[in-house]
Formats: structure tokens, sequence, C-alpha cells
């Protein structure tokens, strides 16, 4: 099923809203119908944009409707940035043009033109990204506004920089849009598949292992830095799963899985399972890309697909969206992936580095153990 055509998992103008939409000082416009605005705008919790085209401004010209759009947004923010629907690609309007003094940042991410990932690494594209040599701290990329887990990744990734004496540099996407143009040299990344590009890259924060190599490469850039408070909290969180699955275990048997998102997301929670819980991963449900791994792995796009799959294997847990769950049956079920609907969510769940690792295994053994109570 095209990208584009497939609610599970957005297309590409969605991916750019997404980035823009992280730079809370600047404006972002959805250039099209007001379809192509509102499936963003239900899903970000950040305020954006739309100019609503309707048949006229098709067949004429839409030029001034996006302006008159800029022009009533301008004044509350540094910038303006517009993001163009599948309508003015195929009209083939030259927005970059049209737009010269008004807008700051033109980003053609039509649906057509690919998915999610491929229009939020174009709006980094657009914003035309800088390194200043000089500044000190580390960027944190892969922050995605989309993403159930966007607040608390930020805040894990700025607590494990603190508690070795570094700074937090540019945030993609959650920062004011001037620290774009003097991002520190090195980045640490939340989300793989969201990679900015930008600077040197120290690894990433998905598991213990991948948390202490990245503060190790970021100690050979920094070698005054103090690693010894990160490394002994990362031990002594994996001590304390390891006691807590270990009586998980004793009591009931290793949980069936099945996860669906995106693929480096959906990899660590697949070694993560494995590790401390024994589960056997039936497959991962790639929403994206493929990456190599040690698990089965399908592109499922299309929800009578999902739930065909879901009855055929009889999971124990389901890692997934709120499409997964309407289908899961008895299946324990997490919510693992965007969109999560008619869910009220309050706290900062994370994935990233040790409170990640935690806050993934309470929620599943929370899950397993009312499932196991119910049968």
């Amino acid at each position: 099923m095209p990208y584009s055509n497939n609610p599970l998992w957005p297309c590409a103008m969605t991916g750019a809203a997404a980035c823009l939409s992280g730079f809370e000082d600047m404006a972002v416009i959805i250039h099209g119908s007001s379809g192509c605005y509102f499936y963003p705008a239900s899903l970000l919790l950040n305020p954006i944009y739309g100019t609503h085209l309707i048949e006229s401004d098709i067949i004429f010209g839409s030029e001034a409707r996006i302006r008159e759009v800029i022009q009533e947004v301008r004044p509350r923010y540094c910038a303006v940035a517009v993001v163009t629907t599948c309508v003015p690609s195929l009209v083939g309007e030259d927005l970059p043009s049209m737009l010269e003094g008004y807008a700051d940042v033109v980003v053609d991410a039509a649906g057509f033109l690919g998915n999610f990932e491929e229009g939020y690494r174009a709006a980094t594209h657009a914003l035309g990204c800088r390194i200043d040599p000089e500044r000190r701290g580390v960027n944190i990329d892969g922050l995605n506004p989309l993403d159930p887990f966007y607040r608390g990744n930020r805040r894990e990734a700025e607590r494990l920089l603190s508690l070795v004496h570094l700074a937090p540099a540019t945030r993609f996407s959650a920062d004011l849009l001037d620290s774009v143009y003097r991002a520190a040299p090195l980045t640490l990344s939340i989300d793989p598949d969201l990679s900015s590009s930008v600077g040197i890259s120290a690894g990433n924060l998905l598991g213990f292992e991948e948390t202490g190599r990245a503060f190790t490469v970021l100690q050979d850039h920094y070698p005054e830095m103090e690693i010894d408070p990160l490394m002994q909290e990362l031990e002594q969180t994996g001590e304390r799963i390891v006691r807590v699955c270990d009586k998980y275990l004793r009591r009931h048997d290793p949980p069936t899985v099945l996860i669906f998102g995106g693929a480096s997301y959906a990899h660590f929670a697949a070694d993560t399972l494995g590790r401390y819980l024994d589960a056997e991963v039936i497959a991962i449900g790639s929403r994206n890309e493929m990456v190599p791994g040690d698990y089965p792995q399908y592109h499922m796009l299309a929800l009578p697909e999902i739930a065909a799959y879901i009855n055929q294997e009889h999971p124990d847990l389901v890692l997934g969206s709120s499409y997964e769950q309407s289908v899961c049956g008895d299946a324990a079920f997490v919510p693992f992936t965007f969109p999560l609907r008619g869910r009220i969510a309050l706290r900062t769940r994370t994935l990233a580095g040790p409170e990640g690792v935690l806050s993934l295994l309470e929620d599943v053994l929370n899950a397993c153990m009312d499932r196991d109570k119910q049968k």
C-alpha cells in the first residue's frame, strides 16, 4: 500500500510538518486542502496552520491565498515555514519564487514523494543547519513531536548529559530556530530512523549498551568529562531489571511478542524483551525501511493484513498503535507508536537511556500480569 494513502504511517508532508513544528518560534503552514492540514494537526501537539485550498485556488493559482496566511501568522513568530502538499506539486506552482521575501523555509513534501522519515529529513535539509565549531555541548537528534515518547526522550537525553557535565546544544526538533544555525560538532541520536546528519554522530541512546558506547565516544572528544556516574547508573539499573524480570519468569512463561512501529524503536524493544524476559519475538511489523537484525521483519501497512497476522500467530503481547490495539484480541497490549487515539497521556514516557529501558519493561510486565490475571 502506498505510503501517501496509508494512515498507519504518515507521508512525507506529515514528517516535514512534525520536524518543523518542533521549533516553537517558527510558524508551520500546510499549503494544501483542509484534509492535508487536519491529518497532521490531529496528531501534533504543536500548533500548525493551513491554507485550506478550494477549487478556485487550484484553478486560478494559490499565490494570493498562501501570502494571506503568511501575513496573518508572521507577527507572532520569528520565521515562517511552508510545507507543500500534493495539489501544489501536481499543479506545478513555483513556490520558492512565489514566496521569496514571504517564507523563510519552503519544503516540497507532497505525499507521493515518500514516507514520514523522508519528509522529516527533507525538512532538516531545508533548514540549512550550520555547525559552530566553538559551541560546546552535544546536539540531540531524532526528537519527533508525533512520537509518544517525545518529551520524555528529550528530558532523559538532557539528564544524561547533565550527569556527565555536558550541556545540550541543538535539539532536532525541540528548540528555537536560531540554535539550528549554531549546532555543536557532536550529535546524540534518539531515533536513528530520523537522523538529521548534522555533526559527527556519537551513537544513539536506545538501550544500555548503545548508551554506554555513545558516551564513551563523547569522552574521546571531551576527555575531562566525568563518565563514571553514568556507567554506574547503567550497571545498577541493569541489575535492578534482572532481579525484577527473574522474579516474573519464576511465575510466568516468557511471552511471545509482535512489535509494530519504526524499525529502530522496534529492534530496540525486541532486543530488550529477548534479553530480560526471554521473549520470543515472532516478528517485527516495520512501518518504514527495514534495518538488518535477528528477527523476522515485514512491511505491515494495512490494518486487514495486521489483523490477519495477529489472528494467525496468537501472540501473548503486542506492541503498537491504536490500530493494533483494536485487533489484538486478548493479547496484552503496550502503546508503542503513533497514532494513539482515545488515551490520556500526561506523564513523560521515554525510550531513551536507562529510564527508557525501565519504562518499556515496566509497561510490558504490568500488561502481561494483567493479562495473566484475566485468564
